[in-house]
């Protein structure tokens, strides 16, 4: 079999960098939380200026342990964040003592067209002073007014229990309003500490 042999100025056309998308992320708002709060919600800077939007949750500790942290959406600029949801979610769990690990569906954490606010952190976030959990959430296409609006999550969790949950959510606001506000809480209690940062990714 023949051998062919490439130099870098053959892939030069492959590899350069101006071939890759000139796209960024910008950061938009940051809401840093250093005492205990009931949400945190973002109603600006959630426009047609960008068609897809990250944000970035750092160690988002609660003051009430075992609770769930959660999201919902607002087409009302946050009077109301109640947007139709249907949504999936699976993890995967590891403890501190090695004794339990699973890979699973969590069937119980779906919404199906449902309008509160959807769980995004693993199971039972603990409340120690050294438990959080930290993760992302893209928005797709919020101020369409033809699709649906798509969302895809990943968080890591310490929970109460010590145990790692590695938790991924995916759905769509079922809606063709714009979606121009989200808020963030907990399940049960106030969100005790941390940082949450938006980001719009440049169309171009």
């Amino acid at each position: 079999m023949a051998l062919v042999k490439y130099n870098n100025n053959s892939i030069s056309a492959v590899t350069a960098a101006a071939s890759i998308p000139s796209g960024g992320l910008n950061l938009l708002t940051t809401n840093t939380i250093t005492s205990g709060v009931s949400s945190s919600s973002f109603t600006s800077n959630i426009n047609s200026t960008y068609d897809t939007y990250l944000f970035k949750f750092i160690n988002m500790h609660p003051a009430t342990d075992e609770a769930d942290f959660t999201f919902n959406g607002s087409t009302d600029g946050g009077s109301n964040y109640n947007t139709t949801k249907t949504t999936t979610s699976f993890y995967s769990y590891h403890n501190e003592g090695d004794s339990a690990a699973a890979l699973a569906y969590e069937p119980s954490h779906d919404i199906a067209q449902g309008t509160g606010y959807c769980q995004i952190g693993g199971d039972a976030l603990g409340a120690d002073n050294d438990q959080s959990c930290s993760g992302e959430m893209y928005l797709f296409s919020p101020s369409s007014s033809t699709f649906v609006k798509h969302f895809i999550i990943n968080m890591n969790t310490l929970t109460g229990a010590d145990y790692s949950v590695n938790q991924y959510t995916a759905g769509y606001m079922n809606i063709t309003s714009a979606v121009n506000a989200v808020d963030f809480k907990m399940s049960t209690g106030n969100i005790d500490s941390g940082v949450i940062k938006m980001y719009g990714l440049s169309k171009s």
